[in-house]
């Protein structure tokens, strides 16, 4: 794969990934009614959205810059640990495959990104 590849590749998927994470933190700081329902319908409180809408709000920007690779590390830990979250909470509701595969395939997605964060780290230094 050649480097423009890479690089088109990588700021896609990052600008993509960040603005979804985004959303989904304002939905959760705003409390979108939404997002309540599927927080009592998990058993959750309703305040953990904003919590959680906090911690995605400086994920995304963490995600989107590339000065601080040690932050940006930390950013897809903690989006992977929220997508795992989210999956074994819908399959411990007993949440059927429709709602058990979306997680999956965004921690996928994530997981794309990362490898190709890598690469574009890569072809930076060289």
């Amino acid at each position: 794969m050649n480097t423009k590849t890479v690089k088109i590749v990588y700021w896609g998927l990052t600008i993509l990934f960040a603005l979804a994470m985004l959303g989904d933190a304002y939905g959760g700081i705003s409390k979108q009614e939404a997002g309540q329902e599927v927080m009592r319908h998990l058993g959750y409180p309703i305040y953990i959205m904003v919590i959680t809408g906090v911690f995605k709000l400086f994920g995304a920007i963490a995600i989107l810059q590339n000065k601080f690779k040690i932050i940006k590390e930390w950013a897809f830990a903690g989006f992977a640990i929220n997508f795992i979250g989210a999956f074994a909470s819908r399959a411990a509701v007993g949440d059927g495959a429709g709602l058990l595969i979306m997680p999956l395939v965004i921690l996928v997605i994530m997981f794309i990104l990362y490898y190709f964060w890598k690469k574009y780290q890569t072809i930076k230094t060289t």
